[in-house]
């Protein structure tokens, strides 16, 4: 039999995708100012960002970075080993370790680079990874890619978790766990996984990346808020391209620990280093979200505004206190249909289908910012209403 094409195999895929309503679209943003964004010649309010504390386009972010580029240029050029290591990435690198409480962070380009890294340079054949099922894609990945063995547990349950560590306890294990689920806007049992870690001798490794600069004191993170810090949670990645407006991630952890990924983790070795352009910027943004709580008391008006005008509609959202906020509709078909009717109202809300959810889970998945006001929470509300009217509730 001739050779299957892998393009053609690909390509059949696709089809199937397209058919079931499944098929991932991008679309072109043409303007951005504020939750403001123009799509196809039309003015929507964005329902979808992740800039959870409005300072993406902060003009002290922006002046941070063109200063950097008057000083540094754009790019880095090189890996972090091999010369790309500028005075702004140092600087950052201290701040955050200072803000949110750990010995030493190193940066990584993106949160997924991070999740690979340390997973790939932490574990190996023979050892053992225990994951919550809703983990974020990169951190299943990192344990695929290490050889090790990786089991999951269901959502939040700890009691799965701890068995599957008992079941193998002669093993090296790494326990590792989202701090704010991505979809489902909730939050990890980072106390009991915490417990569990200690009692099992396993490491535990926390991805905030939807936590840090929202949740806790100074906006620590949800490690933080739970009342953990290296000690419990010895293993901290946080991104910068989230409430912190930016772009890039980092690790925080140990000398130790800190040492060992500049030895071993690959996504960081071989890939030239973040833009310093980029590092001053989020350095900036450290200072803003770490002080100016203003932001986050904002937030969490916004978030219980919209909980409880969904009540008061009849919709049913998944339980959240996040600025991540699920409105579960079922069927992929339908869940378009809704996103559809609201972007005809004026809201840009994208619907999130499987294979990135659950089967037969399919979602609006509503992000609130600092950025927005009460009005936009409003005018979200209303469009919700007419379109729950139009096209039946969700379910």
């Amino acid at each position: 039999m001739p050779r299957i094409s892998l393009i053609d195999r690909a390509s059949a895929a696709c089809q199937q995708r397209l058919r079931a309503d499944l098929d991932r679209r991008l679309r072109r943003i043409d303007a951005v100012s504020g939750s403001r964004i123009l799509v196809d010649g039309r003015a929507l309010i964005s329902f979808a960002s992740n800039d959870y504390l409005g300072l993406a386009q902060d003009p002290r972010l922006v002046a941070a970075l063109k200063n950097a580029a008057d000083d540094w240029g754009v790019g880095a050029t090189a890996a972090h080993l091999l010369g790309g290591h500028r005075a702004p990435h140092q600087a950052l690198e201290e701040a955050l370790a200072d803000w949110i409480g750990y010995p030493r962070a190193l940066l990584f380009s993106t949160g997924t680079m991070a999740n690979l890294g340390v997973l790939s340079a932490l574990l190996g054949r023979g050892d053992l990874c225990v994951q919550d099922k809703l983990n974020h894609a990169s951190l299943l990945d990192g344990a695929r890619l290490s050889g090790a063995e990786l089991r999951r547990y269901a959502h939040a349950d700890t009691e799965v978790a701890e068995r599957l560590l008992q079941a193998q306890p002669d093993r090296a294990a790494l326990l590792a766990s989202d701090g704010v689920f991505s979809m489902d806007g909730d939050l990890a049992p980072l106390m009991d996984l915490a417990a569990l870690a200690t009692r099992e001798q396993a490491t535990l490794m926390v991805d905030d990346a939807h936590g840090v600069g929202v949740l806790g004191w100074h906006g620590r993170g949800s490690v933080a808020s739970a009342g953990l810090g290296l000690a419990e949670v010895p293993i901290l990645m946080l991104t910068l391209g989230k409430a912190l407006g930016s772009f890039g991630a980092a690790v925080l952890g140990s000398e130790a620990l800190i040492e060992a990924l500049i030895q071993f983790a690959r996504p960081y070795i071989y890939t030239t280093a973040l833009p310093p352009t980029l590092a001053a910027a989020s350095l900036c943004a450290v200072r803003i979200a770490r002080d100016e709580e203003w932001r986050r008391q904002r937030l969490q008006e916004l978030i219980q505004r919209f909980q409880s005008g969904a009540a008061a509609i009849g919709l049913q959202l998944l339980p959240s206190d996040t600025p991540i906020q699920p409105l579960l509709i079922g069927s992929s078909t339908a869940a378009l249909a809704w996103s559809q009717s609201l972007e005809q109202q004026g809201m840009y809300v994208p619907a999130v289908r499987p294979p990135t959810v659950p089967e037969h889970a399919a979602r609006l998945r509503i992000t609130l910012s600092a950025g927005h006001t009460m009005a936009d929470v409003e005018a979200l509300l209303g469009a919700l209403r007419q379109t729950a009217g139009a096209l039946g509730q969700a379910s």
